[in-house]
């Protein structure tokens, strides 16, 4: 579907390049009709020992081959969706604190509602990672409450069309929270750790210090505890971010996060283990040996990245005020060639971006007061994969 945005034609300046032999020889254009491009940085880290080694056909790129079709409608503000072992999607509603089933018509229902939650800003019921641990299967969720960011857990019960959440077990707290810049994304990575995306919560100073939980990616045990070989002797897995909003990995191992700038640059970085990306000393790339570079920096009116999917060795970022998707590949932990746009402004505003198998799920985030919301918003979607001959 077609969507009509109150946007109009605006002059845009945006710096493009290929994968170049060294950053000095970035080619710069701006005009004023051309369509924004994406910077790509050539020379991204080594994969860590923390990741896990390359798997049968890492090396495959994947497209859709369809446009997206709505499974569910009239959501309210849905901010995460996970697809479970039996097909079926949950998604988090970030003002309500409500956890939703979809069916496979579509229709949904309230599994539960979080009552920790303190929805105000940007904080909510966010972030949502599922894992079954023994004869049990335990809904993971990142939440704003009152005093903090934490992350907490409670075993989802019953069969589908008939599930309940069971008591919330705190797995962290104290993860600094704020109307703005309260991270959100958790995944459990192929190591089985839980990671965690948190952002500065408005104070950017946090984002450098590694004691402190703000500006973050951490990495835990499934219990909460400081993942072993953590780079700090802490939760920290990496540092100086302002605002991570999207976690996924590639087959080869190499885990990506999405990031929000402030008024310059949009990131998606290659992540390892004890990198700084050097917020709020650097905003995108930089000449500075102590921060990690990006590998692909966009301005903000063509990004503002969140939810981050992967299949095989392609990428698809959610966009928000972008309103599209962006598809990107990598090859050996690089990005390979220029990202290309994916059905812009015919979703609106994308929150997140997940795939599962052989489908890409899609969020949209149009109700959330900063979208130009249609009759049917906000949607969740679905797009069939293939991979690339």
């Amino acid at each position: 579907m077609k969507r009509v945005t109150g946007h109009g034609t605006r002059s845009r300046c945006a710096v493009s390049a290929a994968l170049l032999l060294t950053p000095s020889l970035l080619l710069a254009a701006c005009t004023a009709d051309a369509e924004p491009r994406p910077t790509v940085t050539a020379s991204p880290p080594a994969p860590t020992a923390a990741e896990t080694a390359p798997s049968a056909g890492a090396s495959a790129s994947w497209r859709p081959i369809d446009d997206p079709v709505d499974v569910a409608t009239q959501l309210e503000v849905p901010w995460s969706v996970i697809v479970l072992a039996d097909g079926t999607q949950l998604v988090s509603q970030r003002d309500t604190g409500a956890v939703l089933e979809v069916d496979a018509e579509g229709v949904t229902r309230v599994v539960g509602e979080i009552d920790l939650t303190a929805a105000v800003g940007e904080g909510g019921l966010l972030g949502l990672a599922v894992r079954d641990d023994d004869d049990q299967t335990l809904l993971y969720a990142y939440l704003t409450t009152a005093d903090d960011n934490r992350v907490v857990r409670m075993r989802l019960e019953g069969d589908p069309g008939d599930r309940r959440l069971g008591d919330a077990e705190i797995v962290i707290d104290g993860i600094p929270r704020d109307r703005v810049h309260n991270g959100g994304r958790i995944a459990f990575g192929p190591d089985d750790r839980l990671y965690v995306a948190t952002g500065d919560a408005g104070d950017p100073t946090t984002a450098q210090d590694p004691s402190s939980l703000a500006g973050k990616i951490l990495r835990l045990t499934a219990d909460g505890e400081p993942a072993p070989g953590n780079p700090f002797d802490n939760e920290v897995y990496s540092l100086g971010h302002r605002n991570v909003q999207g976690l996924a990995w590639t087959q080869d191992g190499s885990l990506w996060a999405t990031e929000f700038g402030q008024d310059r640059f949009d990131e998606l970085n290659r992540i390892e283990a004890g990198g700084n990306y050097g917020w709020p000393v650097v905003e995108g790339g930089s000449d500075d040996a102590r921060f990690v570079a990006p590998a692909v920096t966009w301005t903000p009116d063509e990004a503002s990245p969140s939810g981050l999917g992967a299949r095989g060795s392609t990428l698809f970022v959610a966009a928000l005020r972008g309103e599209r998707v962006w598809q990107v590949d990598v090859t050996d932990g690089a990005v390979a060639g220029e990202p290309v746009v994916l059905w812009q402004t015919e979703l609106g505003r994308v929150r997140d971006a997940v795939v599962s198998g052989d489908e890409l799920w899609l969020l949209t985030n149009n109700t959330d007061g900063r979208g130009n919301a249609a009759a049917d918003d906000d949607r969740l979607a679905r797009v069939p994969l293939a991979p690339q001959s």
